[in-house]
């Protein structure tokens, strides 16, 4: 595989533009575990093996176990995240699917009960910013580094 260009070097300001909207969310208060299963998931769905070798590192760094990161593609069938969590994951694959239904309102009510306004807007935006860092790695043929 070869990547076909350095997006950080081909345009600096760019780069600066999603720094922007990680530092916005790593500073909002959203759990950091939290906002690493929103990106590894996305992520799976996307197909970003760059993004989901970088967050599940990454999540493993944080403590998390290898349980709850090996299922978390499967979260609806392991009994091992919280109802907060499965709500927020349920978003995560409709934001990042939002042309296949939408969010639908029984969807934003379930993760309403966990959530304030604010946070649920963090949510989205912490949703977007993964999904955007995943098209740029794809588009831009990021891959990961072998062990």
């Amino acid at each position: 595989m070869k990547v076909r260009l350095n997006h950080a070097t081909a345009n600096p300001a760019a780069l600066q533009a999603m720094m922007k909207l990680e530092g916005f969310i790593v500073t909002s208060g959203l759990d950091s575990k939290l906002y690493e299963f929103i990106k590894i998931r996305a992520s799976q769905i996307n197909g970003c093996a760059f993004c989901i070798d970088k967050h599940t590192r990454d999540l493993r760094k944080m403590g998390e176990t290898e349980q709850r990161i090996y299922l978390l593609s499967a979260w609806r069938e392991a009994p091992f995240y919280s109802d907060k969590e499965k709500a927020v994951l349920e978003l995560t694959e409709a934001v990042t699917r939002i042309s296949e239904i939408g969010v639908p309102q029984d969807l934003y009510e379930r993760v309403r009960a966990h959530v304030d306004e604010a946070e649920y807007v963090t949510i989205i935006m912490a949703i977007n910013t993964i999904n955007a860092w995943n098209r740029i790695a794809i588009s831009t043929g990021m891959f990961p580094a072998e062990e």
